[in-house]
């Protein structure tokens, strides 16, 4: 890879972990209701408590070297379940694709988590 994307990707990862970590302001965070009925089965109270154990996992997901340099996509196994979570790129509107996700200021994220079947 050469230092331009190299440095590309950096910047992509950086705002990817922002928005993983739940700092950036303007990221969407999305549950496939298949994952969401898993999580509630228990009742409402037992899935808003996994919810939120589910999303500290996320935050704190170590990253390996064979995950792609811009840390957009993780899994990992959450009671019982084999998790996923993907990072989308989308222009401000939310209707395209972003054209440049290493522009924070023209780039809305999107964390998907789901459980790795819905993938």
């Amino acid at each position: 890879m050469n230092t331009q994307a190299s440095s590309r990707a950096e910047r992509i990862a950086e705002l990817n972990d922002r928005c993983r970590l739940g700092l950036d302001r303007t990221a969407r965070h999305m549950m496939t209701q298949n994952l969401r009925a898993t999580l509630s089965e228990d009742g409402a109270v037992h899935g808003i408590l996994a919810t939120a154990r589910l999303m500290k996992q996320i935050r704190q997901y170590a990253f390996g070297p064979n995950d792609g340099p811009e840390r957009d996509f993780g899994a990992f196994d959450f009671d019982g379940h084999r998790v996923c979570f993907k990072i989308g790129y989308f222009e401000p509107s939310m209707e395209y694709g972003a054209q440049d996700p290493s522009d924070g200021s023209a780039t809305v994220r999107v964390v998907t988590v789901m459980l790795s079947s819905d993938y």
